[in-house]
């Protein structure tokens, strides 16, 4: 039976500088019990196709033609009150930012009961014991129905909005997105958590993302969209398996894989099409290795392929076997990193026992930055430096005598040399951002600390901060956050020129020569636009172009693809590793994703819970892992091939609270191999070495563990 129906769906926006045709002619139906897929990068018209089937679009956009309809009722001619009715009774949504669905003066227990009864009537004991209920279910503690969304982390939030949806028992849950910016475990917890309540309810999924991995262990159907049109649709295996559609074979290749040979990433050239014009042929073909004169004046229908349930828009699919082939190379595509991999014995940063902790009940006032960006702020913070020299002191006493503190890096030791890329991973909340901003000291350490280009950090917070900022730099995981919104392309990447007093007769040739390297070629064509202009890959092509401006040494990278299309993110990561192949960067990239780190890390460092757990030569940790958590961030790692048999992990709980004295190994409480020994003392990081691999654990991994079919750690606490 036919759940949902869409048929020719079109949808036009109305800009300021004319009509955005973003769906144009998108078809597709889900039956009972199927999970269905919609992917492709940015602007291809996913999102809109969702929001257009929930009624939820902005008011300057317009159905122009089509059919909507569910369990054969049209959608597109509801009264807005019959949609209420509908919505969260029939058809649950789940937001990509978990944050901004919540509202956060409400309990969350409080949210979900109103969900519930407004659609209901209930009485609100009965609307409370639901709630609870629903807690448990998403595998979160029901005496925390009472807090508020900032109490939660980013996976628990996001597992707060399942419940909410899945309130009412409903037929239909579209969820946009829902692990976007999430780490492998949490994302693993919450596919894990969907998954089951589905089998319960016996509902269906439309899942809008651009993550083929998570289609591949979640779905049935997929429908591959780019221009606002449908390239590819079909069964998830044959999509993935056998993709007919370049665009398809692009967005595949371009997803790293653990076991990926890491000479460069696939990246599809190009940006997506503006569509405030109908293209005169294939949308795809301005970016398509394999265009032919055919591609650029005509249109390809979509048409079923032979011998299987695949339809494809693409007029060369008759030669489908021999682009697949050709599509694995990134050189196809024009892409890959240049150069080619030499580490120099030059150590350009060092750092020895490096702790950043923060006092429990520190005010907003306590996390201002030490150092600022610009002289500016460089002297306002300046006069905040006696308060932070005594909080400093008395952090550093603590350290020898516990106290209630934050010990958010807590004995860090790492080197990076020049031409080296050092990945740092972990899950959220484990110490990845704040050793980051150590470093770039936009924290001040508590205590230990680190040398650049062989000066200390004390060196650099005694009135040199200005020089250590023209010599490392960071980018920031957020481009909308970290660009101010009001400067042009231009502006903002001559700023640090201006700052510096750096190639004052040349300033406008180098903004262009630096937008140009990192791949905004013509610069003519981005100075003048502003960062809201541009897509998400290129306002992060900005912000690192920001920071290679002035030609620093060494290169802080926090999460700056983790929010991009597949596709970008390779373009970020070969440009990262172009630069330390060719101009010798040193670079700190740090990560949840594990796969990504693989294609471009010389070395990696998994962190949890303020320290380094284990470090060594990429290869040597992915292939043969020492240290439980090590396992467990490998074996959440979600494969692209459909047929694979990954036995989903899910580590019981949430990493401890980073408070207070240590007692024991901080994995302790979720570890499968935990012994009394490992809960009484705690392992240090050369406690088994091997040459350049070394793990914080009393007993090393021999084989995997966490391979077998179970949840580890099931006896902690989750919460």
């Amino acid at each position: 039976m036919t759940l949902l129906d869409v048929d020719d769906l079109r949808v036009r926006y109305d800009a300021r500088d004319g009509a955005l045709h973003s769906v144009n002619g998108v078809s597709f139906d889900i039956d009972d019990g199927i999970n269905y897929a919609l992917s492709g990068e940015s602007a291809s018209g996913k999102s809109t196709t969702a929001k257009a089937i929930l009624g939820l679009l902005p008011d300057h956009a317009e159905i122009e033609s089509g059919e909507v309809e569910f369990e054969g009722r049209d959608l597109l001619a509801l009264t807005p009150s019959e949609r209420q009715d509908l919505l969260w009774e029939e058809i649950a949504f789940i937001p990509q930012t978990a944050i901004d669905a919540l509202d956060p003066v409400m309990s969350v227990g409080a949210q979900i009961r109103q969900a519930i009864q407004t659609h209901r009537e209930i009485s609100e004991r009965n609307a409370r014991r639901r709630a609870r209920e629903l807690f448990e279910t998403v595998g979160l503690d029901p005496g925390r129905v009472g807090d508020y969304p900032h109490q939660f982390s980013d996976g628990m939030r996001q597992r707060v909005v399942i419940a909410m949806a899945l309130a009412l028992d409903p037929k239909l849950v579209i969820a946009d997105e829902p692990t976007t910016g999430l780490d492998v475990i949490v994302q693993d917890k919450i596919i894990d958590n969907i998954l089951q309540i589905q089998e319960e309810t016996d509902s269906s999924l439309l899942l809008i993302t651009h993550d083929l991995s998570v289609i591949a262990e979640t779905c049935d159907e997929m429908s591959v969209l780019y221009g606002g049109t449908v390239m590819e649709q079909g069964r998830v295996d044959n999509l993935l398996l056998n993709p007919s559609n370049p665009y398809t074979m692009g967005l595949k290749n371009a997803f790293p894989a653990l076991d990926d040979d890491p000479d460069g990433l696939v990246s599809v050239p190009g940006k997506p099409p503006r569509l405030d014009e109908k293209p005169t042929g294939c949308v795809f073909e301005p970016r398509c290795p394999f265009a032919t004169e055919e591609c650029a004046t005509t249109t390809p229908e979509l048409r079923e392929l032979p011998y299987r349930d695949q339809h494809v828009a693409c007029h060369n699919a008759d030669r489908a076997v021999r682009m697949r082939r050709e599509a694995e190379a990134a050189a196809t595509w024009g892409g890959g990193a240049e150069g080619s991999r030499a580490v120099s014995d030059d150590v350009v940063l060092e750092a020895e026992g490096l702790h950043t902790w923060y006092e429990r009940s520190e005010s907003l006032l306590g996390r201002l930055p030490v150092g600022g960006v610009s002289p500016t702020v460089t002297g306002f913070t300046n006069s905040l430096r006696r308060w932070y020299e005594r909080r400093g002191e008395i952090l550093r006493e603590a350290i020898g005598g516990g106290g209630s503190h934050v010990r958010a890096v807590d004995g860090v030791s790492l080197s990076v040399s020049r031409g080296e890329i050092l990945g740092v991973v972990g899950e959220s909340g484990c110490g990845k951002s704040t050793l980051g901003q150590t470093l770039a000291l936009l924290e001040e350490p508590t205590a230990g600390g680190f040398a650049f280009d062989g000066r200390s950090h004390e060196h650099y917070l005694d009135g040199n901060l200005q020089s250590l900022r023209q010599n490392l730099q960071i980018v920031f995981q957020n481009p909308y956050e970290s660009l101010n919104p009001r400067l042009t392309v231009e502006t903002l990447v001559k700023e640090p020129l201006t700052i510096h007093g750096y190639r004052i007769d040349e300033r406008d040739a180098a903004v262009r020569e630096t937008l140009e390297r990192v791949g905004m070629a013509p610069a003519e064509r981005y100075l003048d636009k502003y960062p809201n202009e541009l897509s998400g890959g290129q306002r992060q092509r900005v912000a690192i172009a920001r920071a290679l401006v002035i030609d620093p040494e060494f290169l802080i990278c926090d999460e700056p693809a983790s929010m991009l299309d597949v596709s970008l993110q390779a373009e970020v990561l070969n440009l990262l590793r172009s630069l330390a192949n060719t101009e010798e960067i040193g670079v700190l990239y740090i990560s949840h994703d594990l796969a990504s780190l693989t294609q471009i890390a010389d070395r990696i460092a998994i962190m949890y819970l303020g320290r380094f757990v284990e470090t060594g030569p990429t290869e040597r940790v992915v292939t043969d892992p020492k240290h439980p958590y090590t396992e467990a961030l490998l074996a959440a790692v979600p494969e692209t091939d459909p047929r694979g048999d990954r036995k989903r992990v899910v580590l019981a709980g949430e990493p401890a609270d980073p408070e207070g004295p240590s007692e024991g190994c901080r994995f302790a409480p979720r570890c499968p191999k935990a012994t009394d020994r490992c809960r009484e003392s705690e392992p240090e990081l050369d406690a088994w070495t091997e040459p350049g691999h070394s793990a914080a654990c009393f007993h090393p991994t021999e084989e995997s563990a966490v391979g077998e079919p179970a949840r580890i750690g099931e006896t902690a606490d989750d919460d």
